[in-house]
């Protein structure tokens, strides 16, 4: 299946209720994050809600996406907090 020129991927985090971080990919995050307040996303975050997203990095296609998601979920804790730091300070999506 060819992947649309318009279509836009996304890597984000999620801070789950008993404050551990989930890191998935999406390309509708807002859809993303409706799955998994439904319970209908990773079976990680099923009854971890509530769930805030913390942290959304927009990449330049699929490939890159899910390449940007495995290094975050590599990354210890400790970093993932100062990416979610340094997000939060930007106010916005990382580009």
């Amino acid at each position: 299946m060819a992947e649309r020129k318009d279509s836009q991927h996304y890597v984000y985090i999620l801070r789950c209720k008993d404050n551990t971080l989930y890191t998935g990919y999406a390309t509708d995050v807002s859809r993303r994050l409706a799955e998994h307040h439904a319970g209908k996303g990773a079976k990680y975050t099923r009854g971890r809600g509530p769930l805030k997203l913390v942290y959304v990095e927009r990449c330049e296609d699929r490939s890159a996406a899910l390449k940007r998601e495995a290094q975050i979920k590599k990354l210890g804790r400790t970093q993932k907090i100062k990416l979610i730091h340094h997000f939060e300070r930007k106010g916005g999506v990382v580009t």
